[in-house]
């Protein structure tokens, strides 16, 4: 008797929150979590994570460097949801309280292999005058309650917001069982490769 074909596929994902450019701000941490459809669920690793309070390096890029990794599984049995990952930032005002210094999300790379995104960030703004000086005065920014929205696009565009900062990230994917249940992510030999990408201009 035959063996059943597979009824879900696999993709898994590590990597970092590398580092990010705020020019303006210094002393910052980085949340993460993951938005994805109904039909996926996660096996494995972690779905959240909080980061490190880092610092402006000393160097001319002025970045903040945290190399917090990422690591995480999830199943599904069709892409339609595919897993988003959603950033905010924060870190002190002049008070001392920690505000949000910039939200932002972008999809794993649907394709296997090594990969590197620059994600754009972005803050929410106070509708009047009074309302961004009664903020700042009272420590409390506008903010999401919950972060995951940035992922949807229901209701953002009634949300006025500024563009503020870039975080970098790195990804390693490992597809499995997709091209058995029909779905083509890539040539055959860029599945599930982790290593380095070869230099520039030598044969590969």
């Amino acid at each position: 008797m035959a063996a059943a074909g597979p009824s879900v596929f696999l993709v898994m994902v590590n990597g970092q929150v590398e580092s990010a450019q705020f020019p303006e701000y210094d002393d910052l941490y980085c949340k993460y979590c993951f938005v994805y459809g109904q039909d996926w669920a996660p096996t494995a690793g972690l779905e959240e994570g909080i980061s490190q309070i880092t610092s402006k390096s000393r160097d001319a890029r002025r970045a903040l460097v945290w190399n917090f990794p990422i690591d995480v599984t999830f199943k599904s049995t069709n892409p339609h949801g595919w897993p988003q990952i959603v950033l905010s930032v924060y870190g002190p005002d002049v008070f001392g309280n920690d505000v949000v210094r910039g939200y932002g999300a972008v999809h794993v790379p649907f394709s296997p292999g090594r990969h590197k995104r620059t994600v754009p960030m972005f803050v929410p703004e106070s509708a009047s005058r009074l309302q961004r000086f009664t903020s700042w005065f009272m420590g409390r920014r506008p903010e999401y309650t919950d972060p995951r929205v940035v992922a949807q696009g229901e209701g953002r565009e009634v949300t006025r917001v500024r563009s503020q900062g870039f975080v970098t990230l790195l990804f390693n994917v490992v597809t499995k069982d997709m091209r058995k249940l029909g779905y083509d992510t890539g040539p055959p030999d860029t599945r599930g490769v982790l290593g380095p990408s070869p230099p520039q201009g030598l044969p590969r």
